[in-house]
């Protein structure tokens, strides 16, 4: 039996300030822990439909983005399993949640719909022009990725 492998798909745009967290995170877990067993790390920028081989082929997965929830700037959400599904069914808070709902669509109908999946969702500050996340949402990149990491320790990754 194969070990279990895990997607860490970071979303966002990096030209839009706290807009880009999902990329930020995904690169900060990518240089802080290279060797992590069975992950693949994908910077998927704003979301397309190539991305669905990425998430067929692997067993789990985490999304990282921006996300609205009336939470102060910076906290870290984890949305994990069914959460997940119901926020993502919810009011849209992001421009790439349609996106993902029909990444995770063609999941469901191609029957590799993970078992395990969470979203991390950053709440931003600001999402206008700006190459570098606010100040509240770059401190909390560290903690996302703390997230991941225990997920995955959860998951017995």
């Amino acid at each position: 039996m194969s070990a279990a492998t895990t997607l860490v798909l970071g979303i966002g745009n990096t030209l839009l300030s706290d807009e880009g967290v999902g990329i930020h995170v995904v690169s900060r877990l990518a240089s802080d822990h290279p060797n992590l067993p069975g992950v693949t790390c994908v910077d998927g920028g704003t979301l397309s439909f190539t991305l669905a081989g990425s998430v067929s082929s692997h067993d789990r997965l985490i999304v990282v983005d921006a996300a609205r929830t009336g939470s102060p700037p910076g906290t870290v959400n984890c949305f994990e399993g069914e959460a997940m599904d119901r926020y993502l069914s919810g009011n849209r808070q992001s421009v790439h949640e349609v996106g993902l709902s029909d990444l995770l669509d063609i999941a469901r109908l191609t029957e590799s719909y993970p078992r395990h999946r969470a979203l991390i969702g950053v709440e931003p500050l600001d999402i206008g022009w700006g190459e570098r996340p606010s100040d509240p949402v770059s401190t909390a990149i560290p903690r996302a990725v703390v997230q991941i990491l225990a997920l995955l320790q959860k998951w017995g990754g």
